[in-house]
C-alpha cells in the first residue's frame, strides 16, 4: 500500500535557520550571529527581560489561576491593555469601542488571521507590501488567497527610504487595495518614514481609499520610546478611518519562545 508520504518532497532548508546552526556548530569564539532578530546578551545568548521573569514567578505563584479555556477572542485583559498601549490610554477609538483584538499564535498567525479576513470580506483582494519585506509576508498573504504587489520603499543609493516612489506606487494602486505598513524598525532595512513623511503617506492612502495593514512588531525598539514608535498608527485610527493592526510582543519583550501576539 502506498503512503501518501511517499509523494512529499523535503521542504528545502531556511536560509535564517540554517545560519544559526551554523552559528551554533563553529567552534570559533569570536563568532558573531547577526541573522536572527533577538536581543542577545554580550556572550550571545538570548536575554531574558528581568521584567518577564517577575511577571514568570508572579504568575507561578498565583493559585488562582487555572488552565481554563479561554474566550474564542482570548484573554480579555490581555486584549484590552495591548489595544491601549498600541492606541494610547486616550484613543478615542478605545473609549468609543470601536476596536476589535483578538489573540492569536506568533506574528504569522496574526498576520494570517488578518489576511484571511481580507481575502474573504475586502472587495479588492490585492495587497501592496514593501519592496524589500519580512520574508514571510509573501508567504502568508499568498496562501490566504491574496495577490501580493510591491511599492517601492528603500533606495540601496542612498541607503534611505524611497519616499518619492514609495508614493508614486501607493498612487497608482487601485482603490480598496490593502497596504502592509512596518509601524517601526522596518525588516529588513531599519529605515522608518519621519512622523512628517507618515503624514503624507496617511493622506494618500486615505485619499486613495486603501486600507492599512500595520504589522508592529518592534514597538519600543526603534526609538526607546513606545509611543513614538505606535505614532504612525495612532495617526491612521485618530483620522477615524478603518485599518488593521498585528502586535507582537516576541521581539521587545523577548519572548520569541512564547510567540506573544495579537
Amino acid at each position: 500500500m502506498n503512503s501518501i508520504l511517499s509523494i512529499v518532497l523535503p521542504a528545502p532548508k531556511d536560509p535564517v535557520l540554517s545560519v544559526i546552526f551554523a552559528y551554533r556548530d563553529d567552534p570559533s569564539p569570536v563568532k558573531l550571529n547577526l541573522s536572527a532578530g533577538t536581543y542577545r546578551t554580550e556572550e550571545g545568548k538570548p536575554l531574558v527581560l528581568d521584567v518577564v521573569r517577575r511577571a514568570e514567578q508572579q504568575l507561578a505563584n498565583d493559585l488562582s489561576r487555572d488552565k481554563e479555556y479561554l474566550p474564542l477572542n482570548g484573554l480579555p485583559e490581555f486584549n484590552k491593555l495591548s489595544t491601549k498601549l498600541i492606541l494610547g490610554d486616550d484613543s478615542p477609538a478605545v473609549k468609543e469601542n470601536r476596536v476589535v483584538t483578538i489573540q492569536c499564535l506568533s506574528g504569522t498567525g496574526s498576520l494570517r488571521v488578518g489576511a484571511e479576513f481580507l481575502a474573504t470580506h475586502n472587495k479588492e483582494r490585492v495587497i501592496f507590501v514593501p519592496d524589500p519585506t519580512w520574508g514571510n509576508h509573501p508567504r502568508i498573504f499568498t496562501l490566504a488567497g491574496l495577490s501580493v504587489e510591491y511599492f517601492r520603499y528603500y533606495d540601496p543609493k542612498s541607503r534611505g527610504l524611497d519616499f518619492k516612489g514609495m508614493l508614486e506606487d501607493l498612487g497608482a494602486a487601485p482603490p480598496g487595495a490593502i497596504v502592509v505598513l512596518q509601524a517601526c524598525g522596518h525588516n529588513p532595512t531599519g529605515v522608518d518614514p519621519t512622523f512628517e513623511q507618515w503624514e503624507q503617506i496617511r493622506r494618500l492612502v486615505r485619499s486613495k481609499s486603501l486600507l492599512p495593514f500595520f504589522d508592529s512588531a518592534y514597538q519600543g525598539f526603534a526609538s526607546g520610546s513606545l509611543d513614538s514608535d505606535a505614532q504612525a498608527v495612532r495617526m491612521f485610527v485618530a483620522d477615524g478611518g478603518e485599518c488593521l493592526i498585528a502586535q507582537s510582543y516576541a521581539k521587545n519583550m523577548t519572548l520569541q519562545e512564547k510567540l506573544t501576539f495579537l
